[in-house]
Formats: structure tokens, C-alpha cells, sequence
């Protein structure tokens, strides 16, 4: 794992993945309380049962089961960001959407997305000083233009994706966002070649946001009921996209985007249909990947194991 300048404050034991994943939760608590049994991010969230349909184009760069020819039933999750699981949903700036694609042995795989192209953090240690100075900034009563200003003066490498948060206005629906899954990965093909390459999902409806006056006419939970009524008339439907990263392109500092001109292909179509009941247990860790993909450097995707086991272990306890 890569140092920042900033971890040199960290006694070597807390250093350690699971005690820096300790302390990364317990940061992230401060922010808003303890809510027992939920999630310690992206705490507020509805789920989906859904099928993926490939489109078979993936066969030439990876042996993943789910990107091949036979449709893969998935579970998928849409949250706000925020810690808080009873915050009104306008409130929340960034959306998720995590998907579980059952696959054919009986395993799974995940891809969590969010609705901005980059992450606030390069390492696992710098995230953890970034979390504790929003805690201070937001003790000492900052308003959300001036935290910003306050976290991009001290840690620039969270400038793009809190720019991108700040630009962000609320959306219309859950199925009509563009989600990022802003890590890097690999795909393996038959002879071993690897390449590298990113995910989003891109809704077939096509984006759309409300405006100030819309939003704040909104009910608390209005991204759930919009997307209740809409799967009684018909699917949400998001297009996967592969984007394959070039010479130069970073595959470990998930705080930078790749150009836009990069090659892009079509892996296939989720159709989610109805709403269910959280399956208990469920944990969309992104590092739970199947044969014919692998795991990038990107230290905090790494980290994110780690983390989850932290975050899930905790609310079970309380349940």
C-alpha cells in the first residue's frame, strides 16, 4: 500500500488494514451518530430484483462468466450517500448502485456505482484524514460551499470529485442516473491477456434532474416511491458500459478520470424489475470479483474489503 505524507502520523500498528479500517468506521460514524444495524455509508438504500442480459462482446477480453451469452439474475441496491438512514433523499447529493450478479456456480460478483465519475481519496490513509477534517470543519458549523473550500485547500487531491459533487443536482429517479464504478479493474481474456478497464451503468431512459424549486417540493423518500411506481408499468433499464483504459491511464488513484475518448463497448442490459426485501447479509463488496477479471492496484478498492467486514461485523452485532 502507498503512503501519503499524511500517514506518517499513524502508529505503525494502526497502519495495519484492519485497524486502519477500524478507525476509517469510526470516522465515518462521528459524521452523523451510530444507527444501529445500518450500513456505516450509504445507509439509506432500496432493493431490486433484476436480470442481466449480455450482449456477448465482453467474450474477447474476459472469461467472466455474467458477460458472456446466458442472462445472470442480480440483486441490486439503490442508496444516497449519507450516513444518516432516515435523511430526506434531497438531501443526499451523491447516489449508489450496487449490483450482485448470481452467477452460474453458485458464487457472485459485485459492481458498486456512484453517480460521480471520481473519489475523494487517493489511499486508504488519506480518506481517513479527509473524514476527520470534515468532522472538525463540520463542528465549527461550515456551510457545504465552505467545507469544500476547506477540504480542497488542504487535501487537493479531492478536488475533482468534490467539484463533481457540488455541481451535482438532484435526479429525477434512481433509473434515470449515470453511475460510475470508479475503480479500475482488469479484464482477462483466454490467453491470459489483461487489459484495463473501468464500468458505468447508463439508464436507457436517459438522465434527468429537478430543478431547486422541483426538489424542494419533494417528499423525504421520494427517490423510492418514483421508483415504485415506475417498475409497475415497466423496467428500469441500464446499459453496462466497458471503458479500456490506455498507456498512462492510472489504474491506482481512483481520484482521476480517464479522458473521455476512450474506447468504449456495450457489455449488455439490466432489467430491473420490482422492488424486494434486503436479503439478509447482503454486502456489495467491490472486490468480490470472478474468474476473468481481476483487481486493480487502486489502493482504496483494496482497502474496501477491509472496511466493508469492519462496517457489516458492526451492524449485525446491533441487530
Amino acid at each position: 500500500m502507498k503512503e501519503t505524507n499524511s500517514s506518517s502520523a499513524l502508529p505503525d500498528n494502526e497502519l495495519h488494514p484492519s485497524g486502519l479500517a477500524a478507525q476509517a468506521v469510526d470516522a465515518i460514524e462521528d459524521l452523523s451518530g451510530v444507527h444501529p444495524g445500518y450500513r456505516r455509508a450509504h445507509a439509506k438504500g432500496i432493493c431490486c430484483r433484476a436480470v442481466f442480459r449480455p450482449s456477448g462482446l465482453a467474450a474477447s477480453f474476459t472469461t467472466a462468466a455474467h458477460l458472456q451469452e446466458q442472462e445472470t439474475a442480480a440483486i441490486v441496491r439503490f442508496s444516497g450517500s449519507s450516513t444518516d438512514p432516515v435523511l430526506a433523499d434531497v438531501l443526499s447529493p451523491a447516489k449508489g448502485m450496487a449490483v450482485q450478479f448470481s452467477l452460474p456456480d453458485g458464487g457472485v460478483t459485485n459492481l458498486v456505482g456512484v453517480t460521480i465519475p471520481v473519489f475523494f481519496a487517493r489511499t486508504p490513509e488519506s480518506f481517513l484524514d479527509i473524514i476527520r477534517s470534515a468532522h472538525k470543519a463540520q463542528a465549527g458549523n461550515l456551510g457545504v460551499v465552505e467545507l469544500i473550500k476547506e477540504i480542497t485547500t488542504h487535501f487537493s487531491e479531492s478536488r475533482e470529485s468534490l467539484m463533481a459533487i457540488k455541481r451535482l443536482k438532484p435526479p429525477a429517479s434512481y433509473a434515470e442516473s449515470r453511475y460510475y464504478c470508479i475503480h479500475a479493474y482488469f479484464f482477462m481474456d483466454r490467453e491470459g491477456t489483461s487489459r484495463p478497464v473501468k464500468f458505468e451503468w447508463v439508464p436507457d431512459s436517459g438522465e434527468r434532474t429537478l430543478t431547486a424549486g422541483e426538489a424542494a417540493q419533494q417528499p423525504d423518500d421520494y427517490l423510492q416511491d418514483e421508483l415504485e411506481l415506475r417498475l409497475k408499468d415497466h423496467p428500469a433499464v441500464f446499459q453496462l458500459s466497458a471503458v479500456f483504459g490506455e498507456e498512462g491511464d492510472p489504474t491506482d488513484d481512483p481520484t482521476r478520470a480517464w479522458a473521455e475518448d476512450r474506447r468504449r463497448i456495450e457489455l449488455g442490459r439490466l432489467y430491473i424489475t420490482d422492488l424486494i426485501d434486503e436479503p439478509e447479509g447482503l454486502v456489495m463488496d467491490p472486490t468480490v470479483i470472478t474468474e476473468g477479471m481481476a483487481l486493480s492496484d487502486d489502493p482504496i478498492l483494496n482497502f474496501r474489503r477491509t472496511a466493508y467486514a469492519d462496517s457489516h461485523q458492526r451492524r449485525s452485532r446491533e441487530l
